[in-house]
């Protein structure tokens, strides 16, 4: 099942030292089930920081072990490879294996794969700095707001010089008590003149089908003034100056050619790429004419990337030896042997995940970190309303769950959010204007809203 970002306190714990059995401890705080997938993707995590310990000529030789997912929709296919680069620190990218056509049909590159790796490794290197330099970008952003509130007195000349030193001793000291209030929050409403980058049109670039997008043309970046690059003074309340000076001074002390060096490393070291609907562009049958010949074409387009080859960037070139690359898909029409033989070689591990039963989508709903229950009260928590479910409730919304699954389409555990917000909706628009007290959802109050239409399953196909 996919659930929403919330960091978990263990997840700080270095990487490097996580071994198979705590890197699946850590997935079971958020995905119910699929031991076999949890512990496939642990071993292959593992195992880079084994290969980071041997010497290079040795480690060169080995090659990820890419993984083959293989189960319906919302089993948690997505939701594994994103907290494993997560609990990595890994660049991570999620792609629709549809999205991109044979060369000389309409559509991706499958090299821009690649590239949009390097542009999330370098955002998440980018950020990892800025935080770094966080305490001296605010030490700089505090003194120049100092500044603009004390400006430094021109020097004397001639016989007042003699005074300069008295002068400079009492500039120094009412410095240093503007520094105090500043540091506590009591000139926040005070207002400053500030020199300002006017806001910009955001930097588009070229695109075409033949992957002239890659070449990273920025037409802002080749004509600055055009895009309104001219900064202007604005006058703002000091405690805005100064979250706009810590950012512009964080901006400053980034050494963006070691950024790109770092994210570079990272992204061929421990770079993630998840294909997803891999199964679309299965098959080849089809007597090489129509649709067929993009599929297979997609395939032999997509081999040397996960074979390994070097890509340019305009970050610099990157190689993709050591990228690991998770295959995902349903697989209901096509097979995994349905893709052609080379492809299948370069996804050795296969992982088959089940189907979620009731009582899985019990679990779901109440025992992960961030189950979709604690989320819906923590939600009402904000209106002052202490939000509860009997028990019977929640198995009541598995059970309608699973039913609705079966006889319509089966989205796996994505069921339940439709079937939460249903039965929630109608506390949820009028929560603002109850009092505070406690509100207990149970079984009849699920039934109420939901079993009409989830009995009636053709209407159910347009509603849920």
């Amino acid at each position: 099942m996919e659930v929403m970002e919330n960091e978990s306190p263990s997840l700080k714990k270095d990487s490097h030292s996580l071994t198979p059995k705590e890197i699946v401890k850590e997935l079971d705080l958020y995905i119910i089930g699929q031991n076999k997938a949890k512990k496939a993707v642990a071993v292959a995590l593992r195992n880079r920081v084994r290969r980071q310990k041997l010497p290079k000529e040795v480690a060169d030789d080995i090659m990820p072990k890419n993984i083959l997912m293989i189960g319906p929709t919302g089993v948690g296919k997505t939701e594994i490879a994103r907290r494993l680069a997560k609990l990595a620190g890994s660049p991570f990218i999620k792609i629709e294996a549809s999205k991109f056509t044979e060369v000389g049909y309409v559509g991706r590159d499958v090299e821009s794969i690649v590239r949009d790796l390097i542009r999330i490794a370098i955002d998440l290197v980018k950020a990892e700095k800025m935080e770094a330099n966080k305490e001296k970008a605010q030490r700089n952003a505090e003194e120049r707001i100092l500044d603009l509130l004390l400006p430094t007195p021109k020097k004397a000349k001639g016989p007042a010089a003699e005074l300069e030193d008295l002068e400079n001793d009492r500039f120094s000291e009412t410095k240093e008590k503007l520094r105090k209030k500043l540091v506590e929050g009591k000139l926040d409403n005070r207002f400053v003149e500030l020199e300002v980058k006017s806001s910009q049109m955001a930097p588009f670039e070229i695109f075409s089908s033949s992957g002239v997008e890659e070449i990273g043309i920025s037409i802002s970046e080749m004509m600055p003034n055009m895009f309104g690059g001219k900064p202007k003074k604005r006058k703002m309340p000091v405690d805005e100056a100064l979250d706009y000076l810590v950012k512009e001074e964080q901006n400053r002390l980034l050494d963006m050619d070691q950024v790109s060096n770092i994210a570079i490393q990272r992204a061929e070291q421990m770079g993630i790429v998840f294909l997803d609907e891999i199964d679309k562009i299965a098959g080849r049958e089809g007597g090489g004419s129509g649709p067929m010949v993009s599929r297979e074409g997609v395939q032999r387009d997509l081999l040397p990337i996960i074979e390994g080859t070097t890509v340019n960037t305009k970050y610099g070139m990157v190689k993709t030896d050591h990228i690991l690359f998770i295959g995902a898909g349903a697989f209901h029409v096509a097979k995994p042997s349905d893709l052609i033989p080379e492809l299948q070689g370069r996804f050795p591990i296969r992982v088959e995940l089940d189907s979620l039963s009731e009582s899985d989508f019990v679990k779901i709903l109440t025992e992960p970190k961030n189950a979709l229950v604690k989320q819906y009260a923590s939600l009402m928590s904000t209106e002052e309303l202490d939000l509860k479910y009997t028990e019977d409730a929640i198995a009541e919304v598995a059970r309608i769950s699973v039913h609705l699954n079966s006889t319509s389409e089966n989205i796996g555990a994505r069921r339940l959010y439709t079937i939460m917000e249903k039965v929630i909706e109608e506390i949820s628009f009028n929560a603002c204007d109850m009092e505070k007290q406690d509100v207990t959802i149970d079984k009849a109050d699920v039934q109420d809203k939901v079993q009409d239409i989830a009995q009636d399953t053709d209407l159910s196909k347009y509603i849920l």
